[in-house]
């Protein structure tokens, strides 16, 4: 688990877990500086769950009661996220994904305690897992689709790269809902152009959120990519938790991604994500499907006009969040 999502377990968890033979460690701990050291704010954001390295689930849902939050409470609805059941070679690929950060911690923790023979031991087990990975056979039949991981050394912009080939090949219609959408030049380069070339872009985005910051550093790019004709609809029963998106559903090239990285310099560059792309039809159409339903049932569209009124006060605190985040990471040594 992650040091900062879940952060300290009360003892008698922790006894209750050790009592059922459940290992648990806890990925880079936060120690009493807090985030404010930056080399913290790479973090674990993967929501994986393999089972049996047969079954797996890969996704946004964090474990934790969908009614309530623990920074606001009680909530009218449930959070609006998904995740997506896999069997085949991809949840070996991601077994061995887990493995191999798990016994890098277990080698850490062994070296910081000087046991020198243990953490050469788990090195060596976390490179063999490593070279391992996606040997699994591949089976004939099924849906196409691929794991996709980030992290700080090998996979340092998969995820980022999959968004922009599937945005660059779309035709007809990209849909893509994000909770924490900052997204680079890049990505928003590559989402204008499709816009000039006829492809309809509808983003739903949080209208009620979670964290003060991440929402208002996201508003300051809302204007540019609303005078492409991009449409911005924002929900706002709930939090909105998501990160999926789904590119031509009736198209003869579907391709859809369901996982944890949100397009922000958080998740696209400082943690480790997971998200699973699909190419197939049907997963297309029923992703679509659910997205577009809760749009037209629980999303207000932005107005370009109403966005470019918006009181000064507004636009200045907006224009401040948005500084705040690339002032935080230009700390760690980071463009976007």
């Amino acid at each position: 688990v992650d040091g900062f999502g879940t952060g300290g377990l009360a003892p008698e968890w922790l006894e209750r877990l050790a009592a059922a033979g459940v290992h648990y460690q806890v990925y880079a701990p936060l120690g009493p500086l807090g985030l404010l050291l930056p080399q913290r704010w790479r973090r674990l954001h993967r929501k994986l769950c393999v089972v049996d390295g047969a079954l797996l689930f890969c996704g946004g849902i964090n474990l934790l009661d969908d009614f309530h939050d623990p920074n606001h409470g009680r909530l009218e609805a449930p959070r609006l996220d998904f995740a997506v059941q896999v069997q085949g070679p991809i949840a070996a690929e991601a077994h061995a994904a887990m493995q191999i950060v798990w016994w890098r911690m277990q080698a850490a923790s062994a070296a910081r305690s000087r046991h020198l023979g243990e953490a050469l031991r788990d090195f060596r087990a976390a490179r063999r897992a490593a070279r391992e990975r996606g040997q699994a056979p591949h089976s004939p039949g099924g849906v196409r689709a691929a794991l996709l991981l980030r992290d700080n050394l090998l996979h340092r912009t998969g995820i980022e790269r999959a968004y922009l080939r599937a945005i660059a090949q779309a035709r007809v219609e990209i849909i893509i809902a994000n909770a924490y959408f900052v997204p680079g030049r890049r990505l928003r380069r590559a989402l204008k152009h499709a816009a000039r070339r006829g492809v309809r872009v509808r983003l739903l985005l949080q209208g009620r959120y979670e964290y003060f910051l991440q929402y208002h550093a996201a508003r300051p790019v809302y204007g540019s990519l609303l005078a492409e004709g991009i449409e911005i609809h924002e929900y706002s029963p709930s939090f909105l938790h998501a990160k999926v998106a789904v590119i031509d559903a009736e198209g003869a090239y579907p391709w859809a991604t369901v996982g944890s990285s949100n397009l922000d310099p958080l998740s696209l560059l400082l943690a480790r994500e997971a998200n699973v792309a699909v190419a197939d039809q049907d997963f297309a159409r029923t992703l679509r499907g659910r997205l577009v339903h809760a749009m037209e049932h629980a999303g207000q569209q932005i107005d370009a006009q109403a966005y470019a009124a918006r009181p000064w006060r507004a636009r200045v605190l907006d224009r401040l969040a948005f500084i705040l985040v690339r002032g935080a990471l230009w700390l760690t040594g980071n463009r976007y």
